[in-house]
């Protein structure tokens, strides 16, 4: 039976700043329009934050029994290392998204109906990414998948809970936490591929081969930082100060490109992450004081 420890390290709470940035940065854009709204932003972030664990749990679990994880570069698996049982890994993930669901009902009800739809497209997103049948994950479509959900649902969803308005400056916001989000996929798989590829797991990584995964890292961070200027001619150009995050995007960069392989990866899945936190607080914290 895995201890509390290990399921902490199972959550992977390392992941979490990519559920947290959509709701800071679309939370931003409607505090911009005069729409924040406190407890809407809360129930977005309790959405948000759950669908990752639950996601995590279940990639954990799905990769577990197909024996993706017996060998591992990365952090410890809670099936593939025998901490814990197939089945109890896959019911802590449907508790999360039950968590989620349920916070998700409160939005949907406190908004409109349909959105009950985009939640449970999120659910199924997150469980077939590597479960069932034909995990999409293991086809090369995570990154796109990533990007749909964790940019452009996540973000423009969180501003449009709280404005119930359209607004484009939400869809570049998007696009900036999108990108980032998806590169933190790709350090991810690119320190995979030699593990993926003897299991059979093609993600995008594999099918581009190393040379290719680390020019496509390059270009997502470049498009993080064109999103920037589009969140300001949209809104305001102090919006710009989140050119901040290059701070920690070019070390990422200089690591990716650097040829680094295995656990030398790992700097740049971190700065990544922290990267992408920076970008949105950054243009967040203009935005709510314009």
């Amino acid at each position: 039976m895995a201890t509390p420890a290990q399921w902490l390290k199972g959550a992977r709470p390392q992941t979490l700043p990519a559920a947290i940035t959509p709701v800071i940065a679309g939370s931003g854009v409607a505090a911009y329009v005069d729409a924040f709204s406190w407890w809407r932003a809360l129930l977005a972030l309790v959405v948000s934050l759950a669908l990752q664990v639950a996601c995590n749990f279940a990639n954990d679990y799905s990769d577990g029994i197909r024996g993706t994880d017996d060998d591992r570069v990365g952090p410890m698996r809670l099936v593939g290392s025998g901490a814990a049982s197939p089945g109890a890994v896959k019911r802590a993930a449907f508790l999360c998204f039950g968590v989620a669901g349920i916070a998700g009902l409160a939005l949907a009800a406190a908004t409109s109906w349909w959105l009950v739809l985009v939640g449970v497209l999120c659910i199924l997103a997150a469980w077939y990414y590597t479960g069932g049948k034909r995990p999409y994950g293991y086809a090369g479509l995570g990154e796109v998948m990533v990007f749909v959900f964790f940019g452009l649902v996540a973000v423009i969803g969180t501003t449009y809970v709280q404005s119930r308005t359209w607004e484009w400056a939400a869809l570049w916001a998007a696009i900036g936490v999108g990108v980032q989000t998806t590169g933190i996929l790709v350090t991810n798989n690119l320190r995979d591929i030699p593990t993926d590829r003897l299991s059979g797991k093609n993600t995008l990584a594999v099918r581009l081969g190393d040379t290719g995964t680390r020019t496509l890292y390059v270009v997502l961070m470049v498009i993080a930082a064109v999103a920037l200027i589009g969140v300001a001619a949209t809104t305001t150009w102090w919006a710009l100060i989140g050119l901040g995050f290059l701070a920690l995007a070019v070390p990422a960069v200089r690591v990716m490109t650097s040829g680094a392989v295995g656990p030398a990866l790992i700097p740049a899945l971190q700065q990544t992450g922290r990267a992408e936190l920076v970008w949105a607080v950054l243009v967040a914290v203009p935005l709510m004081l314009a």
